[in-house]
């Protein structure tokens, strides 16, 4: 009486072992007996068990640190650096099909492009021209990785490491470089001082009555200070001109 339960409850069985489910930001590479027939969009999807095989792939950008590389810049200089590498698949037939692991085959694709790189420039360009050896990372990865179906939209070098000697060295470089900066404004303030006095004393040379003024300005500003002895030089000028005045008198 019941017989049509089996038949109907294999068959609901097979239904169910079909079914799969993509999110919206997943893609489905299917197989048929080893065969690709095809992509999945995301929903319910349905392939034929035990024959289909589908592969997700999942489409979202995702960071991969590269781990500390060791390498001798132009000249000559020991150091450490490590990255990290913002990527999303573009295909995800190609990131399948193409590559045996696209994420693994990047990681080793950005040590060793790091090293290339970063090996032809100078400490300093290394240390100040960060954006643009990002960039060119950047451009060099994705060219490589773009018949993976991978896009590398972003290269950043996280982390570069002196060897103790090199850091002694360049602290006692900015070291000098301060004191050199420290000296040449001094000196640039001499200079200016010195054009000021200058312009003064052509000034008070053609009124003798303003270093009487002058003179007479100091004095008053000594006179403040009533616990110190002070010996203060009195100019020829200003006795002259005193004597002068008596005369005329």
């Amino acid at each position: 009486m019941y017989g049509w339960l089996i038949p109907v409850g294999i068959f609901v069985l097979f239904i169910l072992m079909g079914l799969r489910t993509l999110y919206e930001y997943q893609r489905g590479v299917v197989f048929r007996l080893g065969k690709y027939v095809g992509m999945r969009n995301p929903g319910l999807q349905f392939i034929i068990p035990f024959i289909d095989q589908m592969v997700k792939v999942d489409l979202r950008t995702m960071a991969r640190d590269v781990p500390p590389q060791d390498l001798i810049t132009k000249d000559n200089v020991t150091v450490q650096v490590n990255a990290v590498v913002f990527m999303r698949v573009v295909s995800a037939e190609k990131a399948v099909l193409e590559v045996d692991n696209y994420m693994y085959n990047t990681s080793q694709l950005a040590q060793t492009t790091l090293r290339s790189v970063l090996g032809q420039v100078v400490l300093d360009d290394l240390l100040t021209k960060r954006e643009e050896l990002n960039d060119k990372l950047q451009m060099i990865l994705d060219a490589d990785t773009d018949p993976w179906g991978v896009k590398v939209s972003k290269v950043e070098i996280k982390h570069v490491d002196l060897p103790q000697e090199m850091q002694r060295a360049m602290a006692k470089q900015a070291e000098a470089e301060r004191e050199r900066r420290a000296k040449v404004i001094h000196a640039d303030g001499e200079y200016q001082a010195s054009q000021k006095l200058a312009e003064a004393a052509q000034i008070i040379q053609k009124e003798p009555a303003a270093i009487q003024l002058r003179y007479l300005q100091t004095l008053t500003e000594i006179s403040t200070e009533n616990s110190s002895t002070i010996v203060f030089p009195v100019p020829v000028d200003f006795l002259r001109s005193l004597i002068s005045t008596k005369k005329d008198a």
